[in-house]
């Protein structure tokens, strides 16, 4: 499950100078809920017992225990997670949801805790898993990466691509591939990775390590990772936890915690668990 750079970093760090620690008024929270999609493995998934689990949900227990808060997890659909925040629903969305320019219009972010770069998936024996093109590709540095995405593009040609709507993999293969595959949305990755089975699309875009999740399944035997993957640019500047405005303390609280765990090596830990990859950021 799933923008950009330089005015969203500057327009990120205004907002977390604003939301710095010791610089509110605002009573410390001792009990949060935290939204997530539940349909996003394995960063996050409904179990058999109807509870949320995955990396998103035990980085979550992580920093509530950081920050001494009672925390409880819900499931939301995607396409509700910002809307039901800004009401008052729940406090805190941890969604594997990308850090963006236009979200930032309406909610703010924590500190990004993943950086995860996107990618296709498509058959083995498709012209682009055939093509040897590789790397990974920042989009702030377009004058590489358009190249690139220029001799993809005769590669998927006429396919269709199934990719989750209202997200920031959708962004791109619109931006970049329209009218050179058939785009189709799906309202949850567990759809397009059912349709991609069956034979309905030709391939898939999402993170790469939802992808390799998916891809360990034995229907999936057939297919493979290919082609470059992309981050940055339209993906913004990695996955945040996302809070409504006001809420300013929690934050604070949230940004510290986060750095924490980057610190001590606890979500390259998880990371490594769930996704089978190091999403760490930086420092």
């Amino acid at each position: 499950m799933k923008p950009i750079r330089n005015i969203l970093a500057a327009g990120l760090g205004l907002a977390l100078l604003a939301f710095a620690p010791g610089a509110q008024a605002q009573d410390r929270p001792t009990a949060i809920t935290i939204a997530t999609e539940g349909a996003y493995a394995p960063w996050n998934f409904t179990a058999p017992d109807g509870k949320a689990a995955g990396f998103e949900v035990d980085l979550a227990q992580d920093l509530c225990a950081r920050m001494k808060l009672t925390c409880t997890v819900v499931i939301q659909d995607w396409d509700g997670l910002i809307p039901a925040l800004n009401v008052g629903k729940y406090d805190v969305i941890m969604a594997s949801m990308f850090i963006t320019d236009k979200r930032l219009e309406v909610i703010n972010f924590s500190r990004p805790y993943a950086i995860d770069p996107s990618g296709f998936a498509v058959s083995k024996t498709s012209a682009l898993a055939k093509s040897g093109l590789t790397g990974k590709f920042d989009l702030n540095n377009e004058a590489a990466a358009l190249p690139m995405i220029e001799k993809m593009k005769p590669l998927v040609k006429g396919q269709i691509v199934g990719v989750q709507a209202a997200t920031t993999n959708l962004a791109f293969v619109k931006k970049y591939f329209e009218g050179v595959v058939d785009i189709r949305e799906y309202k949850t990755t567990e759809q397009h990775d059912l349709d991609l089975a069956a034979g309905r699309v030709d391939a898939l875009f999402a993170q790469n390590t939802s992808l390799t999740a998916t891809l360990e399944k034995p229907e999936f035997a057939e297919f493979t990772l290919a082609g470059p993957s992309f981050l940055n640019g339209v993906f913004g500047r990695g996955t945040g936890a996302g809070f409504r405005k006001k809420d300013t303390v929690l934050l604070g609280m949230f940004n510290e915690a986060i750095g924490a765990a980057i610190a001590d090596g606890t979500i390259k830990k998880l990371s490594m668990k769930w996704l089978k990859s190091d999403v760490t950021p930086p420092q």
